[in-house]
């Protein structure tokens, strides 16, 4: 499948920058973020890979109604781990899922979309990134960590930089 490498490599990135923090910088709330941590954000991106996992199983995703884990935020060795988890679970055949949506408290605010599979893995990379964008930020505000100058960055980005630098 043509998603597991750049997927497997922004979790690369991710992990390289989880493991050069301390557990305390993993967990501490950063003033730039909104007093979020580290571990937040990181939480947040891997248990939306964790809900389409699960959704796969059962052809039904539902992001909202994913389960917390808070050990995720709270250890940064568990996050790597269940990075590990996440990339040997990527390679899955594509197949129709239904995506469950919420925009409001209002039962008319629910739908159910169609997508599959492969829709969702290029829907939670880009997530990925964006919430990269955010740990880049806080990062930079709570430690001295060279972070990869494409750490972050949409590969869109990445590929205009490079067709502006030549």
């Amino acid at each position: 499948m043509k998603l597991k490498e750049p997927i497997s490599n922004l979790m690369e990135q991710l992990e390289f920058v989880i493991d050069g923090l301390t557990n305390q910088q993993y967990t501490q709330p950063v003033k730039v973020l909104s007093k979020s941590t580290i571990g937040q954000h990181t939480r947040h991106i891997l248990e939306f890979f964790i809900e389409l996992n699960k959704g796969y199983e059962e052809r039904i995703v539902d992001y909202d109604k994913r389960v917390r884990n808070h050990a995720i935020e709270s250890d940064k060795y568990v996050a790597i781990d269940t990075i590990h988890q996440i990339v040997a679970s990527l390679a899955k055949p594509d197949t129709k899922l239904v995506l469950n949506v919420e925009y409001g408290a209002e039962a008319d605010h629910r739908a159910q979309v169609i997508t599959n599979y492969l829709r969702e893995l290029v829907y939670n990379m880009e997530h990925t990134v964006h919430h990269m964008a955010l740990i880049r930020i806080g990062v930079e505000a709570i430690s001295e960590l060279e972070i990869p100058a494409e750490f972050g960055v949409a590969a869109s980005t990445l590929k205009f930089r490079a067709a502006c630098a030549q």
